[in-house]
């Protein structure tokens, strides 16, 4: 014992040595340290993952810079997850796989998302609280329960990046700067026109635009927690400086985010978007603690059981501590526009767990995309870790010890936990290595349902399939399957009168030069979607018939024939960039804006 408190008092002195902020990727380390005994874990997400970031590699050595289109999923014939999967976690991890080996770059992602929220965490908390106590909540923030479940059992790097984006948006949304002297402004609405404009509002802006275009439900959740977050300070305070400020950003950040945004929305209508919200995958199967009688959903409950537990294990230490604050009076009243919307989110996000909140999913735009309520956890780990923070106390050299011995037990705890609990040992046919030659040999990977093209069945495509396969009639079959299993085609089945194999197959363009005996269809191993345009000798081919499997089908005549598709451009596309160019404009004349108003009160 008295080891161990020799240990935490020199891990309290280097930690005051440091200021504090090495404590944060030392936690992160403690939390990703199954990663290096175990290797990687094969969570629910990270096959998708990993074949995006190959994707990506491959598209940009065509020259592709921003990939549209998925060449692996649905075996080989593709699908197009780039226009709909938010682009910051498929390029960093694409980028990373240039710099280290693929099987480092899982945990060096998972390394610097939870260590940047430990961060970004810190720096919120020290808005309301001293510093050595700011830096216990970062840590906290890098290894709370949810995390780990994050971590371990999905493998859901979107989210790990969002997560860590949140409480800056808190921050930005609630930072009031007080460097210059508060008679600059002649009227009441020229001082809060100054406040909203006081640098924050552009920060804000791009904050929640790099939520966006990292995590969908995250967006949908930042949106909805930046308009919480604006309303309850306006109130508090009685000033109306942090709804104009909300105001101001929102558009804008909206605007830089509508590259991605405009075609992912609009484009919905070509894909089956709402597979992403079917049996499973709906709010409405996801309440604390629901079970069901469906086989089918057994997973599911499993993962729901393990994430409704980790629910009830954050609400009950946030809420405690929080308690304990109240009654030790450790919450300063100059920070009550800070703490107090933070502990209203408690109760709020807990009554979004029960079927009594199904209006409030149900009403709100776009809320139900969220799929599973317990997606709050990611907010809810900021209270969480604050107010465990604040009720930690660090006054003196003995609490400190005594403190850093706690923590450091709890989080070797929580991870020998996520180990047993969460980790997802990889099989062979799941391992990096394995993944990775799959990718190589062009065999491809089973698609994801919600991408598939609207009206078709991606499970219906046919292992094996060559470039394009001759038939005389368009809705011929081209695989065999046994008891409902994915079909499988080979030459010996004889439902090709021809193959052949393309002179240029890469992500966005292919190329083949046929030589028909006949006058048929070539059914191409392509996913259809508008966005690509077909030619057959230079014309435009009309595609005669939607196959149920989504395939592309080209009309020819017998004799020559040269087919080329290529990826286009769509209107929507054009309105997306045009539209973030000009939000960029924007954001430029706010920078430019709050820069004068910042020189006007520093000057006054």
């Amino acid at each position: 014992m008295t080891a161990l408190r020799k240990s935490a008092a020199l891990l309290s002195r280097w930690a005051l040595f440091s200021n504090g902020v090495l404590l944060i990727p030392l936690a992160a380390l403690i939390a990703l340290s199954p990663r290096f005994f175990r290797g990687v874990s094969c969570g629910h997400d990270f096959e998708f993952h990993l074949i995006s970031w190959l994707e990506t590699q491959r598209s940009w050595s065509q020259s592709v810079l921003y990939p549209h289109w998925a060449q692996t999923p649905n075996w080989g014939a593709g699908e197009p997850r780039f226009l709909f999967y938010p682009p910051l976690t498929w390029i960093l991890g694409a980028l990373l796989g240039y710099a280290i080996p693929w099987e480092w770059v899982p945990a060096t992602l998972t390394f610097l998302f939870l260590t940047a929220t430990g961060l970004t965490t810190r720096a919120l908390a020290k808005q309301m609280m001293p510093r050595r106590s700011a830096t216990l909540a970062g840590v906290l923030a890098c290894a709370t329960p949810y995390a780990f479940f994050t971590v371990y059992e999905r493998t859901a790097f979107a989210e790990l990046a969002a997560a860590s984006l949140v409480p800056l948006l808190l921050l930005f949304a609630w930072r009031q700067r007080v460097d210059g002297p508060r008679h600059v402004a002649t009227s009441r609405s020229r001082a809060g026109l100054f406040r909203a404009l006081d640098g924050s509002a552009c920060l804000l802006a791009l904050i929640l635009a790099a939520i966006w275009l990292t995590n969908a439900p995250a967006g949908v959740m930042a949106s909805y927690l930046l308009a919480f977050a604006a309303l309850a300070s306006t109130v508090l305070r009685r000033q109306w400086w942090p709804v104009v400020r909300a105001a101001v950003a929102a558009p804008i950040a909206l605007g830089l985010a509508a590259f991605y945004l405009i075609p992912a929305a609009w484009e919905q209508r070509w894909i089956d978007i709402r597979q992403a919200v079917d049996v499973g995958m709906r709010v409405g199967d996801s309440w604390l603690f629901a079970r069901h009688a469906s086989p089918d959903l057994a997973l599911h409950d499993q993962v729901l059981k393990s994430a409704s537990i980790i629910l009830i294990l954050t609400t009950a230490l946030a809420l405690a501590a929080l308690i304990f604050c109240l009654i030790r009076r450790k919450l300063p009243p100059v920070s009550r526009a800070i703490w107090m919307p933070l502990a209203l989110l408690i109760p709020i996000i807990f009554f979004l767990q029960f079927p009594a909140s199904a209006l409030l999913w149900h009403l709100l735009p776009k809320l139900e995309f969220l799929q599973f309520p317990w997606r709050w956890l990611m907010v809810l780990g900021i209270p969480y870790a604050i107010f465990l923070a604040v009720a930690t106390p660090l006054d003196s050299r003995r609490s400190r010890v005594w403190a850093t011995v706690g923590w450091t037990a709890f989080l070797l705890l929580f991870t020998g936990l996520a180990a047993h609990y969460f980790f997802q040992i990889c099989d062979d046919e799941d391992a990096v290595a394995n993944q990775i030659s799959v990718f190589k040999a062009g065999t491809g990977v089973e698609g994801t349902d919600e991408y598939a093209a609207a009206g078709s069945d991606n499970s219906l495509i046919a292992t094996g399939l060559p470039d394009g396969c001759l038939v005389s009639d368009p809705n011929q079959d081209l695989g065999e399957s046994e008891d409902g299993a994915t079909p499988v085609w080979y030459a010996e089945q004889g439902s090709c009168d021809d193959t052949y194999t393309a002179d240029i197959w890469q992500n966005e363009h292919k190329l083949l030069q046929i030589d028909s005996d006949h006058d048929g269809f070539v059914v191409l191993r392509l996913s259809r979607y508008p966005a690509w345009r077909v030619t057959v000798n230079g014309k435009v081919a009309e595609p005669p018939t939607a196959r149920q499997d989504g395939l592309v089908v080209v009309p020819v005549a017998a004799g020559p024939s040269t087919i080329e598709v290529r990826w286009t451009t769509t209107p929507d596309v054009l309105w997306g960039r045009r539209i973030s160019l000009i939000a960029l404009i924007l954001l430029a004349a706010l920078w430019l804006a709050e820069r004068r108003i910042t020189a006007i009160r520093l000057s006054s």
